[in-house]
């Protein structure tokens, strides 16, 4: 059950970007609707992460950078401790997505690496038997006959989480990529595929020209994601909702603690 705006006091939500069309999607509204405002730091164009304290949930989003190209993006090294603080002093909850996630790993102590082939597509994840237990993941996907529960995500990634951090519960994988969603401790989560993906999400990103090349690479045409991701909205939707009214019971925990 999604936590009501009263349950809630008026919250603060810190998102980290990499990109500008790398934004919350539908993550966005469906936060601001349970009375978060969300304050946006665009980390690429030089923005400073501001003091942690005053919000109660981070979101880190995806980017066209790998988490190793400090000397490229030297700000990826801040954030990196900054991320670090928040998970392991403060405590709070965190959702990374794409390399939002590998961003997590890292900071961690984890290890992100480059994929023999990039991921690209809507493509089924397998939910590992310990999501059924997971306070954001449990639930989320139907157990398909005899085996485990699936569900269908966008991915549009090169590299990938190799080693997680200490403490880690892996909770969704595919064939080629065995960290596909995950939790570190208590309240920090990663997903590699996009959970905020919406109708525009692909025509967009198509038009960011490492993307495009990616996807030339290894998928085909933009169209064809797009169709692809059509099919499968209300599915994301559905996904979408499930994991942001987990982050709400996330962020209630967090401040009943003594």
């Amino acid at each position: 059950m999604t936590p009501s705006p009263r349950e809630l006091r008026a919250g603060r939500v810190l998102v980290l970007q990499h990109h500008p069309l790398e934004d919350p999607g539908s993550l966005g509204p469906l936060l601001a609707d349970a009375g978060f405002s969300l304050t946006v730091v665009e980390l690429d164009a030089g923005e400073p992460v501001p003091p942690l304290e005053p919000f109660q949930l981070m979101l880190a989003m995806g980017g066209p950078m790998d988490v190793w190209e400090q000397g490229e993006h030297p700000w990826l090294a801040g954030e990196k401790r900054a991320i670090r603080r928040w998970v392991e002093e403060l405590h709070r909850p965190y959702l990374g997505v794409c390399l939002g996630h590998q961003l997590l790993a890292e900071a961690l102590g984890g290890e992100v690496a480059p994929m023999a082939e990039a991921e690209i597509g809507v493509l089924e994840m397998e939910l590992t038997p310990e999501a059924a237990h997971d306070p954001l993941f449990a639930g989320l996907a139907p157990t398909a006959g005899d085996g485990p529960p699936v569900m269908a995500g966008l991915q549009w990634h090169g590299a990938q989480v190799t080693q997680p951090p200490a403490g880690t519960v892996v909770l969704a994988r595919t064939e080629r990529c065995a960290v596909e969603a995950m939790r570190v401790g208590d309240c920090a989560w990663g997903v590699q595929f996009h959970v905020e993906a919406g109708p525009s999400t692909v025509p967009l990103w198509a038009t960011v020209p490492e993307y495009e090349r990616t996807l030339a690479a290894h998928f085909g045409s933009a169209a064809a994601l797009e169709a692809g991701v059509a099919r499968h909205l209300d599915a994301f939707d559905t996904a979408a909702r499930h994991l942001v009214s987990g982050l709400l019971r996330a962020v209630l925990s967090c401040e009943s603690r003594p």
